[in-house]
């Protein structure tokens, strides 16, 4: 099992104090057992989108989206916890976070915005 990450998600992560970044990846703590069943469902926010699922795992301040394929954790973005607040703040959503962030266009944009820049650490 690799962690594998976008241009966007790296140049987020590297910005942070090393510290910071230390803590996210223990926040993630994910197991090659762990992909199997639903166990990843259970421990993190789940947003689906199609057939597929982007996983939240909630670190502190920070937000890492991800989703598994072929056995591989695939970091998506790395985002302060601020940064959501704003986008629901000036949504307006009334539901949960998870099911709200599922339906909006503009936030499936921004994790799109770094699958082509797929990097292998």
């Amino acid at each position: 099992m690799q962690i594998v990450f976008n241009e966007i998600s790296a140049a987020e992560l590297s910005r942070l104090p090393t510290q910071v970044q230390f803590q996210l990846l223990e926040a993630m703590n994910i197991q090659p057992a762990d992909l199997e069943g639903d166990t990843l469902s259970k421990r993190y926010g789940v947003l689906t989108r199609g057939q597929g699922n982007l996983y939240r795992c909630r670190a502190g301040e920070h937000r890492i989206y991800f989703s598994v394929n072929e056995g591989n954790i695939r970091v998506h973005r790395v985002l302060h916890a601020n940064t959501l607040a704003d986008f629901l703040f000036r949504s307006n959503l009334k539901t949960s976070e998870d099911d709200e962030l599922s339906k909006s266009k503009n936030f499936w944009k921004l994790i799109d915005e770094g699958k082509s820049t797929l990097k292998v650490w």
